[in-house]
């Protein structure tokens, strides 16, 4: 992968060396099981890494941890404050948000009002901040990755709550794909939508599952950092794609 040549600047040479020879990620959900696998193979492979999420991942090169109390705005404000002293002018390769949960409920639960609101907060306001970050921190021709799911593509009638964040998570990313978005010049959005992931809470939960139909961790973050170092690799622009596994093989099929 090409590297940018940084112009030469006596009094901040060594600042110029960090900003520029080192290709550097937001993981926005760094702590979960997801978020930590990616944090983790990208640092592998090199990559300086932002972590952002309720609370810090040691293996992460900085850590903004996100105040659950504040409303959107006030951890908006925060967020992008914290981030721009932690990159000090840098520009990111990627931005990846894979932060959120999980709540059932039809319109007749007692708490479906509540979990609506918990899935709101978990899906769209993340995914809302990654997208502000990716417009000022992304370098041009970055990849800015959001999270879907697969059943929020139709009716969710008894997990409405979920499907209605989820969805509007689906709108924002094919928002984010058309012109005058406000994302980086020739920079691609893309959402995944997996099924089932091989994850040790969802083996604790479901010990008797077919695991050889969940996804492994590593599909989505060798996905990613493929689309990242390989933009002709990467699907089109706005693309919802669903991840599936069978018999231990992992497909990426575009919605």
């Amino acid at each position: 992968m090409a590297r940018p040549i940084c112009p030469p600047n006596t009094t901040t040479i060594l600042s110029f060396i960090c900003k520029c020879l080192l290709e550097k990620v937001i993981v926005y959900g760094g702590k979960g099981a997801l978020g930590s696998a990616i944090l983790d193979f990208f640092k592998k492979n090199g990559y300086t890494v932002l972590n952002i999420d309720l609370s810090a991942n040691d293996q992460a090169d900085s850590n903004i941890v996100v105040d659950a109390s504040k409303n959107w705005t006030e951890q908006e404000q925060s967020i992008l404050e914290q981030t721009a002293s932690s990159l000090q002018g840098a520009q990111v390769d990627g931005v990846f948000c894979v932060a959120g949960g999980w709540a059932g409920g039809s319109a007749a639960s007692k708490d479906f009002v509540k979990n609506a609101d918990l899935m709101i907060k978990q899906s769209v306001w993340s995914s809302a901040i990654a997208a502000k970050l990716a417009t000022t921190h992304l370098k041009p021709g970055g990849l800015l990755q959001l999270t879907g799911a697969a059943a929020a593509v139709g009716p969710t009638p008894s997990m409405i709550g979920y499907g209605m964040a989820k969805a509007a998570v689906h709108h924002l990313a094919s928002s984010l794909a058309e012109k005058d978005s406000g994302l980086p010049e020739n920079s691609s959005v893309l959402t995944i939508l997996p099924v089932t992931l091989d994850t040790e809470m969802n083996r604790k939960w479901m010990p008797k599952a077919d695991h050889s139909s969940w996804t492994p961790l590593s599909f989505i973050s060798e996905s990613l950092l493929k689309w990242t170092t390989e933009t002709s690799s990467r699907p089109s622009s706005g693309a919802l794609l669903k991840i599936t596994t069978a018999n231990g093989e992992s497909t990426i099929t575009p919605q």
